[in-house]
C-alpha cells in the first residue's frame, strides 16, 4: 500500500503547479497591466487571466478519450512538458501576445492535470484509502498557492517587482514533476487490463500493494470492463454443505444451490438463494424502502442514495460474529479462488499460465502486437464451473471493502453464460450460515470454446473483440447512453457546475481585490505595507489556514465519508456567505467591517477545501466504468471549466453592479441548491471498489425492483425456520 501512497503524492504535484499558477497570476497581473498599459484595455487584462482557462477547456475536450486510448501516464507526462514550456514562454514574454500564448499553453497543462490526476489516483489506490489519496490534489494545490503567495509577497517588497520571474519560476517546478512522471509513475493497472496487458498490470499492482498475491484485484479489474447491463440484487445464506437428504428434496435443492469452493481439498460451502429482503439485509431493506416511497421527499431521493446508504449504515457485528465479519471475513477468506481448489490449479490466473505453444517466447507467454499477452489463454481456470456436484457453482475472491467477487452459471452449465456476483457478508444468517447480499450481473469474462483441463476457460473480453475493432471503438460512445452511465454523468456534471457557481474560483482569482474592497488594508496599516502587499499577504495567510483543514478532510474522507463531509461543510459555507452579506448591509466601523469580511472569507475558503473543493472530482473519478472513465471525466471537466470561465468573467462585473452584498448573496443561494442536491442525489462511495459503485448506479438508474418490499415479520421468521430445518 506504501507504493500507492507514493504514486499518488507524485501525481498530485500536477495540481500543486496549478495552485502555484493561480496564485502567481493573481499577484503578477497587478504589474503586467502597468508594464503593458492595460489599464485602459480591461478585455486584454481579463484575457491574461482567463486564457489559461480557455486552454484548459479546449484540451479537456480531447484529454479523456485520448487517455482511454493511449493511457493515463503519457497524458501526465505531456502535462509536465507543457508546464515546462509555458514557464519558459512566460519568463521570456517580450509582449502581451507571447504572454497570451504562454498562458494558453499553461492552460493545456492545467487541463490535463486537473482532469487526469484524480482518475489516475482512483485507479491506483486501494478502496480503503482512496478518498484520502484523492484529497491530496486539493492539499498540494493549496500548498502550491501558499508557496506562490510567499514568493510573490517577497517580490512585491522590491523596488521594481519582476512579474516575469514570478511566472517563469513555474518552469523549475515543472522539471521536478517531469522527472517524477517519466521515471517513477507506472501506468494505471485498470487501463493496462482494459488493453489485455495482464502481465504488466499484475506487476504494477504488486508494486502498488506491496504484496505478490493480487489475483483478487486482477479479477475485479477484468470484470470492470463489462458493458453496463441489468444488475439484480440477490440474497444468500452461506454455510457448510447440508447433510444427505432424501432424493426428492436433494434434487429440489440441487437446482437452486450455488457451491462456493474453498482452497482446501474437498472443502466447500453452499450458498442458498433467499427471497429478497427475507432476512432484513442491508440491500433488501433499502429496496423495500424504495418500493414503499410515498412522500414527495422519497420520490425526489435517488435510489442509489438509499442503496449505498444501507451499505454504510451497517451496525457493528455482535461479539460472537466479530471474528468472522471483521475485515476480509474468516468465512469468505476460506472460500479461496477459482485458481486454487484443485491440486493442479495454477498459482496465478493470467495469461502467463497458458500452456506453452510453438510461437511463445522464452517466458512461456505469447505476445500480442500491442505489447499485451495472449488474450485467448485462460484468465480463470473454469474447472470450478463443472457440474459434478451442483447445477451452479462459483468461487470467491476478496476485492476490498468487505466485498467478495464470485462467478456462477446464469442458467446452468448448458447456457454457457457466466455471471459475476459481488457478495457482501452480513449478520443474521441463522445457525450454520452467514447472510450475504449480492449484486449479480453479466460477467465481462466469457467462456472460450477450447476446453482447459476438465472445464472451459474464462478469457479476457478483449479476445472476443479482436476482429471487431471498429465496433469496439463505437461502443464506447454508445455506452454513454446506458442508463447507469447516463445517471452517473448527470450526478457528476451537476456537482461540477454547482461547485463552480458557489464562487470558489472567482474568490480565489480575485481575493486581493475582494479584500481591498472590504477595506482590509486598515488591518495592517501599522506595518507600512502597500495595498498590493497587504492584500497578497492576507491571501497567502488564508491559503496557509486552508492546509490544516484539508488535512482534517483527508482524515475524514474515508472515515465519515464524502457525502457526510458535504452535508456538514456546505451549511457552513452558507453561513459564512450570509455573514458577509449582513456585514455589508449593517453599518459598522471600518476596522470591524474589514475583520468580519476577512474572517468570513477565510471560513468560506477553509470549509470549501474540506468538502465542496475535492469531493466533486473524487466522485467523478469513482462512478464511471473503466472503459469510458476518461471520456466521462472529460465531459465533467468540460462542465467544470465552462463554469470556471463564466464565474471568472462575471465576478468583476457583479462586483461593479451589485457589490459584495449581491455577489455573496448569489453564491449563498447556489450553496443552498447544492445542499439540497447532495441530500437527495449524491450517494456515499467511501470504501467500495469502483466496480461495485458502478453496479449500484446501474440499479438506481433503472429504478428499484417493483414489489420488492421487505417481507413481513412473520414471513421472515417462517423463512428463517425453514432454512434452519433444512440447511
Amino acid at each position: 500500500m506504501r507504493g500507492a501512497v507514493l504514486v499518488a503524492i507524485a501525481a498530485a504535484i500536477g495540481n500543486m503547479l496549478q495552485g502555484w499558477d493561480n496564485a502567481t497570476i493573481a499577484g503578477a497581473v497587478l504589474y503586467i497591466k502597468r508594464e503593458f498599459h492595460l489599464e485602459a484595455q480591461p478585455a486584454i487584462e481579463g484575457l491574461v487571466v482567463a486564457t489559461s482557462l480557455i486552454g484548459a477547456t479546449v484540451i479537456t475536450t480531447f484529454s479523456g478519450p485520448v487517455s482511454d486510448s493511449v493511457g493515463r501516464r503519457p497524458m501526465l507526462v505531456a502535462s509536465s512538458l507543457l508546464y515546462f514550456l509555458a514557464g519558459l514562454l512566460m519568463l521570456w514574454s517580450p509582449n502581451v501576445y507571447v504572454l497570451l500564448l504562454s498562458r494558453l499553453v499553461d492552460g493545456f497543462a492545467i487541463g490535463l492535470a486537473v482532469t487526469l490526476v484524480p482518475v489516475y489516483i482512483s485507479e491506483t489506490a486501494p478502496p480503503e484509502i482512496r478518498g484520502l489519496l484523492n484529497t491530496l490534489p486539493q492539499f498540494t494545490g493549496s500548498g502550491g498557492m501558499f508557496l506562490s503567495y510567499c514568493m510573490v509577497f517577497a517580490m512585491t517588497l522590491a523596488p521594481h517587482p519582476d512579474w516575469r520571474l514570478m511566472l517563469g519560476a513555474l518552469s523549475l517546478l515543472s522539471l521536478a514533476y517531469l522527472l517524477l512522471t517519466v521515471c517513477y509513475l507506472p501506468e494505471s493497472p485498470r487501463w493496462l487490463v482494459s488493453k489485455g496487458r495482464m502481465k504488466e498490470a499484475r506487476a504494477v499492482l504488486q508494486m502498488l500493494r506491496g504484496r505478490d498475491d493480487v489475483s483478487g484485484e486482477m479479477a475485479l479489474l477484468v470484470e470492470g470492463l463489462g458493458t453496463p447491463g441489468d444488475t439484480a440484487i440477490e440474497e444468500y445464506i452461506v454455510g457448510p454443505p447440508p447433510p444427505q437428504q432424501p432424493h426428492a428434496d436433494a434434487e429440489a435443492a440441487h437446482d437452486s444451490r450455488v457451491t462456493l469452493y474453498g482452497p482446501e481439498r474437498g472443502m466447500s460451502w453452499v450458498a442458498q438463494p433467499l427471497p429478497l429482503g427475507a432476512q432484513g439485509s442491508m440491500l433488501g431493506s433499502a429496496v423495500g424502502l424504495g418500493s414503499r416511497q410515498g412522500s414527495m421527499l422519497d420520490h425526489l431521493r435517488d435510489p442509489v442514495v438509499a442503496l449505498l446508504g444501507s451499505v454504510h449504515d451497517l451496525k457493528a457485528p455482535a461479539p460472537d460474529q466479530g471474528s468472522r465479519m471483521r475485515g476480509g471475513s474468516m468465512l469468505f477468506s476460506n472460500l479461496g479462488s477459482m485458481l486454487s481448489f484443485h491440486d493442479k490449479a495454477p498459482l496465478d490466473w493470467d495469461e502467463e499460465n497458458a500452456v506453452a505453444g510453438p510461437d511463445e517466447q522464452e517466458d512461456g507467454c505469447r505476445s500480442d502486437d500491442d505489447g499485451g499477452m495472449d488474450l485467448h489463454a485462460p484468465l480463470l481456470d473454469a474447472r470450478g464451473l463443472s457440474t459434478s456436484m451442483t447445477t451452479e457453482t462459483a468461487t470467491t475472491t476478496g476485492i476490498g471493502g468487505g466485498w467478495q467477487l464470485a462467478w456462477k452459471y446464469a442458467d446452468g452449465p448448458e447456457s454457457g453464460v457466466v455471471k459475476r456476483m459481488y457478495l457482501h457478508e452480513e449478520a443474521g444468517g441463522g445457525e450454520g450460515g452467514v447472510h450475504a447480499a449480492a449484486l449479480v450481473s453479466q460477467s465481462a469474462l466469457y467462456l472460450h470454446g477450447k476446453q482447459q483441463g476438465d472445464g472451459p476457460a474464462l478469457v479476457h473480453p478483449a479476445a472476443a473483440a479482436e476482429e471487431e475493432e471498429e465496433e469496439e471503438r463505437g461502443s464506447r460512445w454508445r455506452e454513454l447512453l446506458e442508463p447507469g452511465v447516463r445517471h452517473a454523468l448527470v450526478c457528476g456534471v451537476t456537482m461540477q457546475v454547482l461547485q463552480q457557481f458557489s464562487g470558489i474560483n472567482g474568490v480565489l482569482y480575485y481575493t486581493p481585490q475582494i479584500l481591498d474592497q472590504a477595506g482590509v488594508s486598515v488591518l495592517l496599516a501599522s506595518l507600512g505595507l502597500s495595498a498590493d502587499s497587504t492584500s497578497i499577504l492576507i491571501s497567502g495567510l488564508t491559503t496557509l489556514l486552508m492546509l490544516p483543514t484539508i488535512g482534517v478532510a483527508m482524515r475524514l474522507m474515508d472515515a465519515s465519508g464524502r457525502r457526510s463531509l458535504l452535508l456538514w461543510t456546505i451549511p457552513v459555507l452558507i453561513a459564512s456567505l450570509s455573514v458577509l452579506v449582513a456585514a455589508s448591509m449593517v453599518p459598522m466601523a471600518a476596522a470591524a467591517h474589514a475583520a468580519v469580511a476577512t474572517g468570513s472569507v477565510m471560513v468560506y475558503l477553509c470549509c470549501f477545501v474540506m468538502g465542496f473543493g475535492p469531493i466533486p472530482n473524487i466522485l467523478c473519478a469513482e462512478i464511471f466504468p473503466t472503459r469510458v472513465r476518461g471520456l466521462c471525466i472529460a465531459i465533467c471537466s468540460l462542465a467544470f471549466w465552462l463554469g470556471d470561465i463564466a464565474v471568472t468573467y462575471s465576478l468583476p462585473v457583479m462586483l461593479n453592479c451589485v457589490g459584495l452584498t449581491g455577489v455573496f448573496g448569489f453564491y449563498a443561494l447556489v450553496c443552498c441548491v447544492a445542499l439540497a442536491f447532495v441530500a437527495l442525489r449524491v450517494p456515499e462511495t467511501k470504501g467500495l471498489p469502483l466496480e461495485v459503485i458502478i453496479e449500484f448506479f446501474n440499479i438506481g438508474a433503472r429504478g428499484l425492483p417493483p414489489g420488492a418490499a421487505t417481507a413481513p415479520a412473520e414471513e421472515a421468521e417462517a423463512e428463517e425456520d425453514h432454512h434452519r430445518r433444512h440447511y
